[in-house]
C-alpha cells in the first residue's frame, strides 16, 4: 500500500487503519506499506525499514526504530513528527 490514509480527513482515515488492522489480523495477511506518516506506522507496523536516497538506512521492530533512532536520518523524521 502506497500512503494509504494520504488526503482523508481524520474519521475516514482511522475507520481504514481498523479496516486494515482487522484484516490483517483475521486473514493473517502481510502488507508492505509505504508511508511518510509515522502515526500510521507506529499503528500498524510490526517492523520498519527507513529509506534515504532508494536505500535503507535503519531497520527493525517499530517501536524500538522509533523510540530509539540509530542513524542521524531517521533521528531527523522521528524528532520532525509528532507520534502518538
Amino acid at each position: 500500500m502506497d500512503e494509504p490514509t494520504g488526503g482523508l480527513d481524520v474519521s475516514v482515515q482511522a475507520r481504514l487503519l481498523d479496516l486494515i488492522r482487522s484484516l490483517v489480523r483475521n486473514l493473517h495477511l502481510s502488507v508492505i506499506l509505504v508511508t511518510h506518516d509515522l502515526g500510521v506506522v507506529r499503528l500498524l507496523a510490526h517492523r520498519l525499514l527507513v529509506m534515504k536516497n532508494g536505500q535503507i538506512v535503519e531497520s527493525g521492530l517499530t517501536d524500538k526504530v522509533l523510540d530509539d533512532p540509530q542513524h542521524s536520518y531517521t533521528q531527523q523524521l522521528v524528532s520532525a513528527t509528532l507520534i502518538p
